[in-house]
């Protein structure tokens, strides 16, 4: 049984979250005309009030140079990855080698898990498809991996490490 009291909805829970979704619209509307400043501003207050319920409210993560390695690993892996899948469907004398992985990310927090299936399924070749809370996995397939073991504790080591000095 719950016993803590429903968390307070209020229109600024989540600043970060605000601000990505109105630099987000600004960005997809490819213009800085006043009425977008408006729908941006409009969008990045009401979308995370609506969802309040089902984001939670807002955690506090402390800023850190991890964050930055993470987003620069990230980019840097995404870049690569989008080749070595070119490679692989350009060559036809090159058979990928695909693979269902589970990732044991030993992460506590639910953002941070839900974050790296965001990661996992961003990176060209790689799809996350199932989290299960209950075994600390996700389940990923993978395009090319002749060591399934290997990358999955890549991912764990490039991602899943970072992540839990971010979220704890």
């Amino acid at each position: 049984m719950n016993t803590q009291p429903p968390a307070v909805r209020r229109w600024l829970a989540h600043p970060w979250l605000s601000l990505v979704i109105a630099a987000g619209w600004l960005l997809l509307q490819g213009s800085l005309a006043p009425v977008h400043w408006i729908w941006a501003a409009v969008f990045g207050l009401v979308l995370p009030w609506a969802a309040h319920d089902f984001i939670g409210p807002a955690r506090r993560v402390r800023p850190s140079w991890g964050m930055l390695r993470l987003v620069l690993t990230v980019s840097w892996d995404i870049v690569i990855a989008n080749v070595a899948v070119a490679r692989i469907v350009l060559d036809p004398t090159r058979a990928p080698r695909p693979a269902w992985l589970r990732v044991r990310h030993g992460l506590d927090d639910p953002r941070a898990v839900v974050l790296l299936a965001t990661i996992i399924t961003t990176t060209p070749g790689t799809v996350s498809c199932v989290i299960e809370e209950e075994r600390g996995e996700i389940l990923v397939h993978a395009l090319d991996a002749p060591d399934a073991d290997a990358v999955a504790a890549d991912i764990v080591q490039r991602y899943a490490a970072p992540l839990r000095e971010i979220f704890r």
